[in-house]
């Protein structure tokens, strides 16, 4: 019995060792697929300088690419936040009308309000839907074209936020699963040449947002390349780097 106990003990710990190896070697292959953003910070701000939603999404593409991929993937772009849209929005939530490019609020990274934003409406109003603020980081990046990181998130509800008591949209925990969401839209579009993952932060079991929201994450930014011109693309885009 004490062998066999022993046996056990020196396979678990090999399965653990072998384990942490692969993990530190993937990491590293993901680093290396991007390795100019290895650096940069992996969250956004709000503009009173409050932690704001987690970078989880990347683009590579200019920023023609990226409109046309993403109306491609029924991705409408969101509206500037104007006296005129605020009303239209809250009359949207209100009487559950459809606002297929509703705005999104400032969020800000490295000091930048978002250069753009989208969003995929779910129901009749834009109280539910998907979205994600893009920042231009690099003019060129390991593909010798422009990165874009993002934050996508998907608005569950309408609500007061739980920090300053403002009306604000509540955010639904998984962002992992609304990172794919947008990732399996893109690759569905067929404008992609491949998809990959680069480590981020190290997972995230609970956080919350600028609004006081709480989610949880891999920690992994999923990055989309485009192809040039965002053409039709008749393969599947390469997963790259083991994924």
């Amino acid at each position: 019995m004490k062998t066999m106990n022993s046996n056990k003990i020196l396979k678990a710990a090999v399965a653990v060792v072998f384990g942490t190896c692969v993990l530190a070697s993937r990491a590293q292959s993901e680093v290396n697929l991007q390795p100019a953003i290895a650096n940069l910070p992996h969250i956004t701000k709000t503009k009173s300088g409050h932690v704001g939603d987690p970078i989880n999404f990347g683009l590579v593409g200019t920023r023609e690419e990226i409109v046309a991929a993403m109306s491609a993937a029924g991705w409408f772009p969101a509206d500037p936040v104007t006296l005129k849209t605020s009303l239209k929005i809250t009359g949207s939530v209100v009487l559950r009308r459809a606002y297929l490019d509703a705005p999104v609020s400032a969020l800000f990274y490295q000091g930048h309000i978002q250069d753009m934003a989208f969003e995929k409406p779910e129901g009749k109003s834009a109280a539910h839907r998907h979205h994600v603020r893009l920042w231009r980081v690099l003019d060129s990046g390991n593909e010798g074209r422009p990165v874009w990181l993002g934050s996508d998130t998907f608005d569950k509800s309408v609500g007061l936020s739980h920090v300053n008591g403002k009306i604000t949209h509540h955010i639904s925990a998984d962002i992992d699963v609304e990172r794919e969401a947008l990732a399996n839209d893109l690759v569905n579009s067929r404008r992609l040449l491949s998809t990959y993952f680069v480590k981020g932060t190290d997972p995230i079991k609970d956080a919350r947002n600028g609004g006081g929201d709480h989610y949880h994450s891999d920690g992994l930014i999923h990055f989309a390349v485009i192809a040039l011109g965002a053409n039709l693309q008749t393969a599947a885009p390469m997963q790259l780097g083991g994924n």
